[in-house]
């Protein structure tokens, strides 16, 4: 792994920071106040796939792809250079889940129908995709799972429900894991299906307001829902394997690093002209100690996020580095929300809508949105035995 970015991967950054200088509003400060599109209003929904054509069209979407499914053969560095200053500019725009986790899942585990059928409309930002994972009785147990889909001559039939379903009730489509064989030992009876339409009769979506007051999550029910059976990805009763895959990708990527830094920058202009006790907050000993490494760390996590980069680009698919780089990732999410809270005091209390808060209400915001950061995707002990047991080669428990 080389430790510098060649002058043409600089200049591609300065490119996506002058197209997102000219593209967003002045004194933009994210979609419903976060770099996600985490509880968009319709208005800001809409803005988001105005940028997301506009990405598309650039394709910057999906560079590193290969260019018979929309890429451009481009190197997966240039990839996370601009993933890492559309999230530092907390910019809308990206399909994570068709991106980042469906699309090179496809490219493994798919057959080329389904590449051909699938990947073009994510390249060109045309389609909206979430993901049909945890149930209200299966969560860090994931292979417990009892959403079934049962075989009716081409088609399966699906009954069950998912829940805290990410953006849901924006999506056009699903990937999901369902139990298509409960006589099975429960990891070896699982498959991954895809459904082509939310609207799908038999598809009910729930919201679930988080308690930061957003609407991201939903829980979804499915009442004998039908699936082409070409939807099937990799083997029957053998998609604990795929979706496996799919969460390595999840859980890999430079959004953990990009979105601590870029709170941390804004915690550090803060301390430099606020007061607190008489003295600047940036006087304080114990506030300079906590910044700096925090500075340090964030750093680390970076730094592994372009190690993840550079396997990928040699064809290898990171398991326990993106374990590593997801527990630490989501862990400094917190931490740098802590450390806005301590700094704000009781102004880190109040939210987005009090006429009183500092920092457009965002310490509220990340304090209580970042509680569920080292649950979601895997809990950080999932990602413990993960690097236990695939990195260090220790005995499971």
């Amino acid at each position: 792994m080389r430790f510098a970015f060649t002058k043409e991967e600089d200049d591609f950054r300065q490119e996506v920071r002058e197209f997102l200088k000219n593209e967003l509003p002045k004194n933009w400060d994210g979609v419903a106040g976060n770099n996600l599109e985490e509880g968009a209003s319709d208005n800001e929904w809409e803005f988001t796939l105005k940028i997301r054509a506009k990405l598309a069209k650039k394709g910057w979407l999906t560079m590193a792809w290969p260019k018979e499914y929309g890429g451009q053969n481009a190197s997966m560095i240039k990839q996370v250079i601009f993933a890492e200053e559309m999230t530092l500019a907390r910019a809308p725009g990206r399909d994570g889940f068709g991106i980042r986790m469906l699309a090179p899942t496809l490219m493994i585990h798919g057959t080329e129908e389904q590449k051909t059928n699938y990947l073009p409309d994510i390249a060109a930002g045309k389609v909206q995709w979430c993901q049909g994972y945890s149930e209200p009785e299966s969560g860090s147990d994931l292979a417990s799972l009892q959403t079934r889909a049962v075989e009716d001559g081409d088609d399966f039939i699906i009954n069950g429900t998912k829940v805290w379903t990410s953006s849901a009730h924006r999506a056009d489509k699903m990937f999901i894991l369902v139990r298509t064989n409960p006589d099975a030992p429960k990891h070896r009876g699982i498959s991954f299906l895809l459904i082509d339409d939310m609207k799908s009769n038999g598809i009910q979506v729930n919201p679930i307001i988080d308690m930061a007051d957003r609407h991201n999550f939903n829980m979804v029910t499915f009442d004998n829902v039908r699936v082409s059976k070409k939807n099937l990805v990799g083997e029957l009763n053998r998609g604990w394997y795929v979706g496996a895959t799919l969460l390595d990708f999840e859980r890999s990527g430079v959004e953990y690093s990009s979105r601590c830094l870029s709170l941390l920058e804004e915690l550090i202009e803060f301390a430099k002209t606020n007061k607190r006790g008489g003295k600047l907050i940036s006087e304080d000993s114990n506030i300079k100690k906590e910044i700096t490494e925090l500075y340090t760390e964030i750093n680390v996590s970076r730094g592994m996020s372009y190690k993840i980069a550079d396997m990928q680009s040699k064809g290898e698919v990171p398991n326990k580095e993106s374990s590593m780089s997801k527990l630490l990732g989501t862990v400094l999410e917190q931490k740098v929300a802590n450390l806005g809270m301590k700094m704000l005091g009781l102004y880190g209390q109040l939210g987005p809508k009090s006429k009183h808060n500092k920092l457009q209400g965002k310490i509220e915001q990340e304090y209580l949105s970042t509680v569920s950061a080292t649950i979601a995707a895997g809990t950080s002990e999932i990602q413990r035995g993960i690097i236990a047991t695939r990195g260090l080669g220790l005995p499971k428990g």
